[in-house]
């Protein structure tokens, strides 16, 4: 599992290549809303969870897959791009796990990804 004390958040750019890593993960009517990458891991969005995907050793062959499932967000903070700052940022509270915070770069669905969270807390 994803040490998320000492990476306390992700810098991501929308990047395709993690959601084709995951699909042998995904349950049957699960899809992904939209996914992305850092240098070496990434994190994908779906419609039911979160997974998060650590990349381990120097050749990246082995990998580290996290499901963060919605219906255990406890609370989530979002702060959009702006004008001058196109950084986006998701916090989000987990039961049990704590704290997680993710920083986008670029193009980021962040107001698509908060209806799947709000969805999954308040129904």
């Amino acid at each position: 599992m994803i040490d998320f004390d000492n990476k306390g958040f992700f810098k991501l750019k929308q990047n395709n290549e993690y959601a084709d890593r995951v699909s042998t993960l995904l349950l049957d009517g699960e899809k992904v809303i939209d996914a992305y990458k850092t240098m070496r891991d990434g994190v994908v969005f779906t419609n039911k969870r979160i997974i998060a995907v650590n990349v381990q050793g120097i050749t990246g062959s082995k990998k580290d897959f996290t499901s963060l499932p919605y219906k255990n967000i406890v609370a989530y903070s979002i702060e959009t791009s702006g004008t001058f700052d196109l950084d986006s940022e998701l916090e989000i509270y987990f039961s049990s796990l704590g704290k997680i915070k993710f920083e986008f770069t670029g193009k980021t669905e962040i107001v698509e990804i908060s209806k799947y969270i709000s969805k999954h807390i308040f129904e």
